[in-house]
């Protein structure tokens, strides 16, 4: 009993911890991209990512006895996860798209994930979970909607937060469809190096490498680093492998509403009644979700104790 109450604290803290952090991505995009290209700032952010992580797994060993294929699959899964989902969305904002319009495709995510990833997965979504996704949904979507305002990005750029949607929905197929047992902090240095190794191309193409001379552009630089890209993607795939997709995208309808409160308190805007009861919705889908996936995960561990209860009396 003790076991399974830590076992839901941990992975209530790791929620919590991971929408803020991944949150804290629109937010630094909405600063940084002032001033720089979506790329530069790119560059600049997982450089030293790819630079930290590799020494440090290198010098711990985390690198042996990967296979080729896992190394392959990882770089894959972090391009499609980092490069594409990042680039599309700094893009997004950087051509006008608001911050709360672009954080809209997580809250898009689940639903798009549930009805045509799950299937592919093999994962069953119930009817309990469908009303938590669907309640979820439509209050991320009033939340956005009361803070977007009017959107003077061309319409054409609210493609970029669908393509940002989509390579992230992809890296999670890959990364359900073929399970591996590589370590966290191996998964990010491959993930960081293999982004930063096609940043070179795309920085050198577009001639983007020189950063603007400016200290906002390295704060803006060093808090993206650590915050949505470091700890964002560590409690993603963390969360990911320790309560699945369904329950990991639930907690994406908690992105938009926690940008929409960063936007009061930093660019003091305001909140309306709908956004508030947009709140509401998105925790209670939420809650939904997290509920029934609990008393799932529960269900599962009693059927696994008793199974072994009896062979251990057989034997």
């Amino acid at each position: 009993m003790q076991s399974t109450q830590i076992h839901r604290l941990v992975t209530i803290l790791a929620s919590a911890f991971f929408v803020a952090a991944w949150s804290s991505g629109f937010v630094v995009a909405k600063f940084a991209t002032s001033d720089a290209s979506p790329l530069t700032l790119l560059f600049w952010r997982f450089l030293p990512l790819a630079l930290g992580l590799g020494i440090w797994v290198g010098v711990r060993g985390g690198f042996r006895g990967i296979t080729g294929r896992d190394l392959c699959r990882q770089a894959t899964i972090g391009l499609l996860a980092q490069l594409g989902y990042c680039v599309f969305v700094y893009a997004s904002v950087f051509h006008g798209v608001a911050s709360g319009t672009t954080a809209l495709t997580d809250a898009v995510q689940p639903i798009v994930i549930a009805t045509f990833v799950g299937p592919l997965l093999g994962v069953t979504v119930k009817a309990p979970q469908w009303f938590g996704l669907v309640i979820g949904g439509a209050g991320a979507t009033l939340v956005v909607w009361s803070q977007s305002g009017a959107i003077k990005a061309n319409p054409l750029a609210l493609l970029f937060p669908l393509a940002a949607m989509g390579c992230l929905i992809a890296a999670t197929l890959l990364d359900r469809r073929f399970p591996t047992n590589v370590p966290m902090a191996t998964t990010l240095a491959v993930h960081a190096i293999a982004t930063t190794v096609a940043l070179v191309v795309l920085c050198a193409i577009t001639r983007s490498f020189t950063p603007p001379d400016d200290v906002s552009f390295w704060l803006a630089t060093a808090i993206a680093a650590i915050g949505p890209t470091l700890a964002g993607y560590a409690a993603y795939w963390f969360l990911l492998r320790r309560t699945g997709v369904t329950a990991l995208n639930g907690l994406l309808f908690l992105v938009a509403p926690t940008t929409a409160v960063a936007g009061t308190l930093l660019f003091a805007e305001t909140l309306t009644t709908a956004t508030w009861m947009g709140f509401l919705l998105c925790a209670a889908g939420v809650i939904l979700v997290l509920l029934w996936e609990s008393q799932r995960s529960t269900e599962v561990d009693e059927a696994g104790a008793t199974t072994n209860t009896s062979d251990a009396q057989c034997v």
